[in-house]
């Protein structure tokens, strides 16, 4: 067995691959490199996986792949063994939502967009293609894939072994890759060419008109599976259309559907109901604000990690303008896992919108301050990303068989100071961090040529500051600047009493002190001596005071919520005047029953049943709540007006519970309305009929399961009258259009 000790490959900075593994179809230029490929990585803290812990244990990996784990294990002689003795070796992490070596897609949507007017057909219309630039079934990632050296470094250095990577465009936005984010050649680095469907909300860059709305998008995402569906049933008597024709293949995958607020995913796991479809949610962040409605879709989530930073209110007229939902976004945001996670949601983590990969393991922390257990935070960057992708058997544990992903560390990767010594991708190591540096912080007395003073060096262990003073005066101090080495400290010095500059460079000489050589005014050079007095406790021992805000979860999430959704009680109205808008007209001193939210009984002396709440009716009017039979309240939108005729959207695909005209309308009577499309088309969208129950879900919120109506309009918004000339192409253009779209 040949042994090579970890420190050796870490101190050397640099990585030199000590095995490369054969590549189909083989080499072209020189020979092939047959060595084994096996490594004992002995004497380390293992994480098989989320919750299997191994002390003083053997990592053993063939060929980029686990061969076995255990803490007693007879080595191959082949093995090249590293004593990893004090470290600790986890799974790398899995992001299982990236475009890692795809595109970046940004809406094409801007000033342009408007002055050039309405695209109202497809720049596909006449190809064997679908009718709707939004629609990518056909878009697969592993063709499109180009691997991203220098990236896969910065992805490699946040903890992440392996990706999922898509393109971000459109409503179906085509398949999904695994790669791995080794500098393996591309080929190699891919675990599974097509791992997942897309969907989203979002039309990406089209710039079709069609869908210019939430409820738009929801129709059209419908209206494609539907179509799919019926053509692939029929397909020997239809034309040819790729997009449909390779919208089936996408339902054999994990279907991962991004969303951009709570709402969004309520209504996607709807759809996906409707559709018997089950969509991984990429959430948005804010799915706490929903815990019961959000585990009642039985759906797993991707969640981000880009937490509100704070708002600057230092300005009263500017802190008008942050509302109360946003300040109490930013104080509970952090808990959303934590919540998901009491709330037995299944749900892994993704570093995708983060300023930089490198953010991610720092805002894992945070979470687990907000009270997510660290084996929970483990399992979700590791195993369950791992199961969602299908790709158990392959990624997210270290036991036999699986990719050799791992990390080493010189301790709890969640600890705010641990170092990553290395990442292996695919069997291969990468050095990050060379070495543990000595911690030098502490009190010393500092003996130079120019006098005696004492020295404080604190802050962080690997990248400390220090602070010198001249005994018994504490007005003569001055900043030391501190960089240390493996081989040990080097200080730049300003006396605080002379201003002489001073450079010095030192080692440990043994109970904790110091000594080395230093470099003065013309080069001079001189010994100097620093002993160890005493630990600066504040600085080591006193961990980092993290201040946790608490807020109310209110229902709906802004003003005027009530912390627990209402629930039905029975209620005794006394001798109150009744309207009772039946042939009995108006009736004074009547007492009414209501019990499950209906009435009950009407009458005079009523007994009061038990636990009822008694109401003194006397000098007040009941009457039946207000009904608004046309209302444009309570709506994400209000019209799709991209086409004139639009009867396939429907109201209650967008209905806002957190509107706050729904608390207004309440305060005037209102109780029920009919939520209608708005009069930019002949034919509009499918209404909604509603009860104003403020704080429920916009199902809930729905009167049974009442279908709605149909909008019809007639007039000068119908043919664009008022419409810039550039965007009045949309037929009808007059009121005899309007008939004929009719007709």
């Amino acid at each position: 067995m040949k042994y090579f000790y970890f420190f050796l490959i870490a101190c050397s900075g640099l990585f030199i691959p000590l095995a490369v593994a054969q590549s189909l179809p083989g080499v072209s230029n020189g020979v092939q490199d047959k060595r084994p490929e096996v490594y004992a990585l002995v004497g380390a803290r293992v994480y098989v996986d989320y919750r299997t812990v191994y002390e003083g244990a053997t990592l053993l990996i063939k060929e980029g792949r686990v061969l076995a784990v255990d803490t007693e294990l007879t080595l191959p002689a082949e093995a090249v063994v590293m004593d990893l003795q004090g470290k600790t070796i986890y799974p790398s992490f899995i992001d299982p939502y990236t475009s890692y070596g795809l595109e970046e897609v940004k809406p094409s949507r801007g000033a342009r967009y408007y002055q050039e007017g309405p695209q109202l057909e497809s720049v596909h219309r006449g190809s064997l293609r679908g009718f709707n630039d939004a629609i990518h079934t056909t878009y697969r990632a592993d063709e499109a894939f180009k691997q991203d050296k220098a990236r896969a470094h910065v992805l490699r250095s946040a903890g992440f072994g392996s990706v999922l990577s898509h393109r971000a465009d459109g409503i179906v936005r085509g398949t999904g890759l695994v790669v791995a984010t080794s500098d393996r050649p591309s080929h190699e680095t891919v675990i599974k060419a097509r791992a997942s469907a897309h969907y989203s909300f979002d039309k990406g860059r089209s710039k079709q008109d069609y869908p210019r709305s939430l409820m738009g998008a929801t129709a059209l995402l419908r209206q494609t599976h539907l179509d799919a569906q019926w053509y692939n049933e029929n397909r020997s008597d239809q034309p040819v259309n790729v997009s449909l024709a390779a919208y089936p293949s996408l339902l054999e995958l994990p279907q991962i559907f991004e969303t951009r607020h709570k709402y969004e995913t309520l209504l996607a796991d709807r759809i996906g109901g409707e559709l018997k479809l089950n969509y991984i949610i990429a959430g948005s962040g804010d799915e706490y604000q929903r815990v019961a409605d959000i585990k009642a879709t039985g759906a797993a989530f991707v969640l981000p990690l880009n937490f509100p930073k704070p708002y600057d209110v230092t300005d009263p007229y500017v802190a008008l303008e942050t509302s109360l939902s946003e300040m109490k976004h930013w104080a509970l945001a952090p808990s959303n896992a934590s919540r998901l996670h009491q709330a037995g949601i299944r749900f892994a983590f993704t570093a995708r919108g983060l300023k930089k990969p490198t953010d991610f393991l720092p805002q894992l922390r945070e979470v687990i301050r907000h009270g997510l257990s660290k084996e929970a935070t483990l399992k979700a960057i590791t195993y369950t990303p791992a199961e969602l992708l299908r790709l158990t058997d392959k990624l997210g544990s270290l036991r036999k068989g699986r990719i050799a992903n791992f990390l080493i560390t010189n301790g709890d990767i969640f600890d705010d100071e641990v170092v990553i010594h290395a990442h292996w991708v695919q069997g291969l190591p990468y050095v990050l961090s060379s070495r543990t540096l000595p911690d030098y912080r502490g009190k010393y007395s500092l003996t130079l040529p120019q006098g005696n003073y004492t020295l404080d060096i604190k802050g962080k262990a690997q990248a400390p500051s220090a602070e010198l003073q001249v005994p018994e005066q504490d007005t003569l101090r001055a900043k030391v600047a501190v960089r240390v080495e493996s081989a040990g400290i080097a200080l730049r010095v300003n006396l605080p009493d002379s201003k002489e500059h001073l450079l010095l460079s030192g080692w440990s000489s043994g109970g904790g002190n110091l000594r080395g050589r230093g470099q003065g005014k013309n080069g001079t050079w001189f010994s100097w001596t620093a002993r160890y007095t005493a630990p600066l406790e504040v600085e080591q021992n006193k961990p980092k005071e993290h201040k946790i805000v608490q807020a109310d979860i209110t229902y709906p999430f802004v003003a005027y919520g009530n912390t627990a959704l209402p629930k039905p009680k029975t209620y005794l109205v006394r001798g109150a005047t009744v309207w009772t808008n039946e042939t009995e007209g108006i009736v004074d001193n009547l007492d009414v029953l209501f019990s499950e939210g209906k009435i009950q009984a009407i009458g005079n002396e009523l007994a009061l049943p038990a636990g009822a709440v008694e109401v003194n009716g006397s000098g007040k009017h009941l009457t039946s709540g207000i009904i608004d039979e046309h209302s444009h309240i309570a709506l994400f939108d209000v019209n799709e007006w991209s086409e004139a005729v639009t009867a396939e959207v429907r109201m209650r695909d967008v209905i806002d519970p957190e509107d706050i005209n729904i608390y207004r309308q309440l305060a005037g009577g209102v109780t029920a309305a009919q939520l209608l499309h708005g009069s930019a088309n002949p034919i509009g969208g499918q209404s909604a009929l509603i009860k104003f129950r403020w704080g429920a879900s916009p199902e809930d919120m729905r009167i049974g399961q009442k279908d709605g109506f149909i909008k019809f309009a007639l007039g000068e918004n119908v043919k664009r009258a008022n419409a810039p000339p550039v965007w009045s192409k949309r037929f009808p253009q007059t009121r005899m259009g309007v008939e004929q779209v009719f007709v």
